[in-house]
């Protein structure tokens, strides 16, 4: 699977928990001013919802990590079969590095 494709799929699944969540919540707080008796039941639904939102966001963090380290993997063997040398991952550029703190 592509690795746009993959981070689409992540963000869409993200976006479906997210509304769920709020639209749920919603519900939930207008169902519990009606019936007071579903309090307990309605705060157990919306932890359980965001719950879900937590899992969905390390998901989605996790498979954005994976799709960054696979392309860095076609990359540097692209560059390899180009016979140019392949910067360790650990390099990184810091000219034009401005920022209000001290290295």
């Amino acid at each position: 699977m592509h690795p746009v494709a993959l981070a689409g799929a992540a963000a869409g699944r993200l976006a479906h928990y997210a509304i769920s969540g709020v639209v749920g919540a919603l519900i939930i707080k207008g169902a519990a001013k009606r019936l007071p008796e579903a309090k307990p039941a309605a705060r157990k639904a919306v932890v359980g919802g965001l719950a879900g939102g937590i899992v969905a966001g390390r998901w989605l963090a996790s498979a954005a990590e994976e799709a960054r380290l696979k392309a860095g993997d076609v990359l540097a063997e692209a560059r390899t079969s180009l016979g140019e040398e392949v910067p360790p991952p650990s390099a990184v550029a810091t000219e034009g590095h401005e920022h209000d703190h001290e290295h």
